[in-house]
């Protein structure tokens, strides 16, 4: 038996030496794969990063008062999709094909058809970071003025776009959507920049 487990062992080392290169890529290979991020990527078959510079702004708002993205944990969570600058409603994207999951997956937010909500340490305190629709308080999505009636999380945004996540009395729609339509969104510079595939260049 003892030597049987020698010889066993034996073999298992030399393979690992002599394969030791092929076996660490496919365990670092394997590891991206399961990056949350990198899924999204291959979900939605987004472009190589770069091809595209969009400027967006978006809003959310439980009853009166505004989620804020300003907070450094909100900035720069995604190469492809994100808030920089410490501004919580401008919306950088800088690829094609890629939709709001990946902006709202980057700073922990789910939006379920009822439900917005936020995570903290990769879970959700169901007392204060879950909004929910109630009797007189519905959840409503919004994209330049006008009822957004599908999934708000898989909408691709384009140049210039203003989306409202409203969650709260239809009385203060009107009120949010005047202040959305009153955001300075900046222009994508007519020289697109020569980006780095490690960099995320503002």
């Amino acid at each position: 038996m003892a030597i049987a487990f020698v010889v066993i062992s034996i073999g298992f080392f030399s393979y690992y030496f002599l394969n030791q290169t092929e076996i660490d890529s496919r365990i670092i290979q394997n590891t991206l794969n399961r990056d949350p991020e990198q899924e999204l990527v291959r979900k939605y078959n987004v472009g190589k990063y770069g091809s595209e510079h969009t400027h967006a702004a978006i809003v959310f708002f439980v009853d009166d008062k505004q989620l804020n993205f300003g907070k450094a944990q909100f900035q720069l969570a995604s190469r492809y999709i994100h808030f920089e600058n410490h501004n919580p409603v401008i919306i950088h994207k800088h690829a094609t094909n890629v939709p709001l999951e990946m902006l709202f997956s980057s700073v922990g937010i789910q939006v379920t058809p009822d439900c917005i909500l936020l995570k903290s340490d990769k879970s959700f305190d169901t007392k204060k970071d879950r909004f929910c629709t109630e009797q007189n308080k519905s959840l409503l999505f919004f994209v330049n003025g006008e009822p957004y009636h599908s999934d708000i999380s898989q909408y691709v945004i384009e140049e210039n776009d203003r989306i409202l996540v409203f969650l709260g009395e239809e009385k203060l729609i009107s009120k949010n959507l005047a202040y959305l339509k009153s955001m300075k969104i900046p222009n994508v510079p007519k020289k697109i920049p020569q980006h780095s595939e490690n960099e995320i260049f503002i």
